[in-house]
C-alpha cells in the first residue's frame, strides 16, 4: 500500500481515476469531508466490500491516518492491488490544503 500527501492527492483529484473511501464514522464526516468521498466505516467495511471495484483505484482517508491504513490492508486482502492511503488524513489535508476544511 501506498502513502500519499496532501499535496499528491490535491493534484490526483482531478482526475476521477480513483475512488476516494472516507473510513470515518458519519457523526466525523458530518464535521468535516473531501468532496466526492464514498463514506464506509472502518467497522463496516469488510461487510460492505461489493460496493467497492478490486479493479479501480482506491485512496483511502481518515482522520489522521491510522484507520485508512487498517483499511488499505482489508482491502489488499482482499483483492484490491491498486491502494492508497492520505498520511495525516483530513487533519493534514486541513492543515496543507485548505484551512476551509474544519479540524477537530
Amino acid at each position: 500500500m501506498k502513502t500519499i500527501s496532501p499535496r499528491q492527492l490535491k493534484e490526483e483529484l482531478a482526475s476521477g481515476r480513483f475512488i476516494l473511501l472516507d473510513v470515518r464514522q458519519p457523526d466525523e464526516v458530518a464535521l468535516a469531508t473531501l468532496p466526492d468521498a464514498l463514506n464506509i466505516p472502518l467497522n463496516e467495511l469488510p461487510q460492505r466490500l461489493a460496493e467497492l471495484s478490486p479493479e479501480q483505484p482506491v485512496v483511502i482517508y481518515c482522520h489522521h491516518g491510522v484507520r485508512s491504513e487498517m483499511a488499505g490492508r482489508i482491502l489488499e486482502r482482499s483483492g484490491f492491488a491498486d491502494v492508497a492511503h492520505l498520511g495525516g488524513g483530513i487533519d493534514a489535508w486541513s492543515l496543507m490544503i485548505d484551512q476551509s476544511v474544519p479540524r477537530y
